[in-house]
């Protein structure tokens, strides 16, 4: 008897419907075919369905039995003889997350030209979110997956998202991206919107004045310590009760709750480094059911603010430090880290983690960001590590649901 094996590719298309796949296996089944790969996508309700095989008999009869089966259930099939065998599955090198409101076909065919050229090779394309950004997650093969071609590759694609208008972000794939396990979020413009040295000011009747120092800092002009101490000492003799005024009128940045709460189901340690005040941020921290929480304290006399900060000041460098002593505590090592902010003080902490993300960020750290958001919703975090919204909404569903808020047009 012979012993010769001949390798078939079936690829069925056609309206996904119930039972497909158990007709295409049974004819199969009734040829003694061994299966060497299996790869299935359904995209708004049409189904694609691909089967490689080792055909030990007439691999020409194997096509009309196949050709019968799929035509009883309305489907159309396309049957290979002699079609390559790869062993094994080829593992893709990177994960290029595309987001924008909207993506479009030309912005698509920019990014493919420019990997194109790179000769980086698109393996597969999924979406993975709807709402409340368009977001397409590509994994792909890049030939020489060294440093200077991943710096080269995301300079070359940072390029096309400003001219396109979109955010993409570029990660290596495999157990590397799924294995993070902390984040840490910078507070004012990040985790919340505005600042809130802007609004205890604002009492002051000196918010401008303090707004072009925070401006100036955020975009690395001035010291950050510096700015601090100059910023606090115009709130001097403010009275304490402005402080929960102030923490009160806090607004989330959109898609906050959603990100901490689905981090928190993946069992993520979850916290915040700020350059803020530990007065306003911790009745947040608390609510959010966050593990870390890293600020300044103002210092309060006699019920008035003195204009001056208590202890240490959390400036750039020890963002940084808080990040690695949290990992450390957490038992958690550093590539397994993520961090979130937005201005200049935010960069020795991106440069420490293991993914750094600028959100809606000045230059100075989107430069040095592993990626960039430039839209206002923090959920597409999520996305940039791999979660999609359906898993999201999945789970919110299970916990009793909660609805898509409508976007502002």
């Amino acid at each position: 008897m012979s012993t010769s094996q001949t390798t078939v590719l079936v690829t069925v298309t056609g309206p996904d419907k119930p039972g497909v796949t158990s007709v295409l296996l049974t004819a199969l089944s009734n040829n003694a075919v061994s299966l060497l790969d299996v790869e299935q996508v359904v995209i708004r309700g049409r189904l694609t369905l691909g089967v490689l095989v080792s055909c030990p008999t007439d691999p020409e009869a194997l096509q009309d039995q196949l050709e019968d089966a799929m035509a009883s259930v309305g489907m159309n099939v396309d049957v290979e003889i002699g079609a390559n065998s790869v062993a094994g599955a080829r593992l893709s090198t990177h994960a290029i997350v595309v987001l924008g409101s909207p993506v479009t076909a030309r912005a698509f065919s920019a990014i493919s030209r420019k990997l194109a050229e790179q000769r980086v090779n698109i393996d597969s394309i999924r979406g993975i979110a709807d709402y409340p950004v368009t977001g397409l997650e590509l994994m792909v093969t890049v030939p020489s997956p060294d440093a200077d071609t991943e710096t080269t590759l995301r300079t070359m694609l940072a390029v096309v998202a400003a001219k396109e208008s979109v955010d993409i972000a570029v990660e290596r794939a495999g157990l590397a991206r799924r294995s993070k396990r902390l984040i840490v979020f910078d507070v004012d413009s990040t985790l919340i919107q505005g600042e809130v040295i802007e609004m205890l000011a604002a009492h002051a009747g000196v918010e401008e004045e303090v707004r072009a120092v925070t401006e100036a800092a955020m975009r690395g002009e001035i010291d950050f310590a510096e700015s601090l101490r100059q910023r606090v000492a115009t709130l001097a003799g403010l009275d304490a009760s402005v402080i929960d005024e102030v923490a009160d009128k806090i607004e989330l940045t959109p898609g906050a709750r959603t990100t901490i709460r689905t981090l928190r189901r993946m069992g993520f340690r979850c916290g915040v480094v700020s350059g803020g005040f530990r007065q306003v941020i911790e009745p947040l921290a608390h609510e959010l059911e966050l593990d870390f929480v890293q600020a300044n304290t103002l210092e309060i006399v006699d019920g008035k603010l003195t204009g001056r900060v208590v202890g240490e000041i959390v400036d750039r460098a020890a963002k940084a430090v808080m990040l690695r002593r949290f990992a450390a505590e957490s038992g958690v090592a550093m590539e397994q880290t993520v961090a979130v902010g937005d201005g200049a003080n935010d960069i020795d902490m991106l440069n420490a983690a293991g993914l750094g993300i600028a959100f809606n960020a000045k230059p100075a750290l989107r430069e040095v960001a592993d990626a960039a958001l430039s839209h206002p919703f923090l959920d597409a975090v999520l996305f940039i590590l791999g979660v999609t919204r359906e898993e999201v909404e999945a789970a919110d569903a299970r916990d009793g649901g909660v609805r898509r808020v409508p976007l502002p047009r």
